[in-house]
C-alpha cells in the first residue's frame, strides 16, 4: 500500500482533519452574524418528541450543524460508506448528530430497520437530497421514500452568506467566511407523500421537492446578494 493511501486510511489522521473541519466550522459561525427565519415549526415539533425529515442541497451541508438544534432533539444523517460520506458523517457527530452509512443491498435492509426504530423513538432524518454523488439539485427519491415510509413531515433548510469559500467538489461545497453576514432558512414542504404511490407520482413529487429546495436555497442566496433578480 502506497503511503498515500496509508495516510488517508489512518483513522488518526482522519480524526485530525475532521476536527479541523469542526473547528472552523465553528470558528465561521461564531465569528459571524446570522439571521434565523422559518425555524420554529420544525423546532417546536421536534422539541415535543416528534420526527422529522430534513433535507437540503449537499453543496449546503457543511453548516447543517447550525440548521437542526441537536440540544432540541435527536437527528440521524445518511451518509454513503465511502471515505469522503464517513468523514462528513463523523465531522457531524462532532456537533451531536448520528450517523448511519447506507452501503451494500444486505447492509441496507438492516440499516433501514434500525432506522425505522429510530424514527419510532423521535430520531428525526437528514438527507442530502442530489447527495452524495450528485448531480447537483438534482433531487433524488430517497426523502419521498423515508417520508412514504415514517409519515414525518418533511422541512427544506439551506444557509447563505456573503462571503463564501467554495471547495472544489463535485457541488462546489460551501463554508461561509470568518466575520461574515449570513442566514439560516428553514421552511415546511407541505406535499403528502402516499403510501401507495405510482411511478408517475413519485416524479411529480420529486420535481415538486426539488422545485421547495431550489426556492429555500435561492431565498438564502437573495438575502445574501449572492442571487439577484
Amino acid at each position: 500500500m502506497s503511503l498515500r493511501k496509508k495516510i488517508a486510511n489512518s483513522e488518526a489522521f482522519n480524526r485530525f482533519v475532521e476536527g479541523r473541519f469542526a473547528a472552523y466550522i465553528r470558528f465561521a459561525h461564531n465569528t459571524s452574524t446570522w439571521q434565523r427565519t422559518g425555524f420554529e415549526p420544525m423546532e417546536e415539533a421536534v422539541q415535543n418528541g416528534e420526527a422529522v425529515i430534513v433535507a437540503l442541497w449537499h453543496q449546503r451541508l457543511l453548516m447543517s450543524p447550525y440548521l437542526f438544534d441537536a440540544s432540541k432533539g435527536k437527528i440521524c444523517t445518511l451518509t454513503s460508506s465511502a471515505r469522503a460520506g464517513r468523514m462528513a458523517g463523523n465531522v457531524q457527530t462532532l456537533f451531536g448528530f448520528e450517523t448511519l452509512a447506507m452501503s451494500g443491498k444486505d447492509r441496507r435492509v438492516k440499516m433501514s430497520r434500525e432506522l425505522l426504530r429510530k424514527i419510532r423513538d423521535g430520531v428525526s432524518i437528514g438527507i442530502a437530497a442530489d447527495g452524495p454523488n450528485g448531480p447537483a439539485r438534482i433531487a433524488s427519491t430517497v426523502p419521498l421514500v423515508w417520508a412514504r415510509t415514517s409519515g414525518c413531515r418533511v422541512f427544506t433548510l439551506s444557509f447563505s452568506a456573503r462571503k463564501v469559500m467554495q471547495l472544489p467538489t463535485w457541488d462546489k461545497m460551501m463554508l461561509p467566511a470568518p466575520w461574515t453576514k449570513g442566514v439560516l432558512m428553514c421552511r415546511e414542504w407541505t406535499e403528502t407523500v402516499p403510501r401507495k404511490v405510482t411511478e408517475e407520482q413519485t416524479e411529480s413529487l420529486r420535481v415538486n421537492l426539488e422545485h421547495a429546495l431550489n426556492e429555500v436555497t435561492d431565498a438564502s442566496d437573495r438575502a445574501t446578494g449572492r442571487l439577484v433578480d
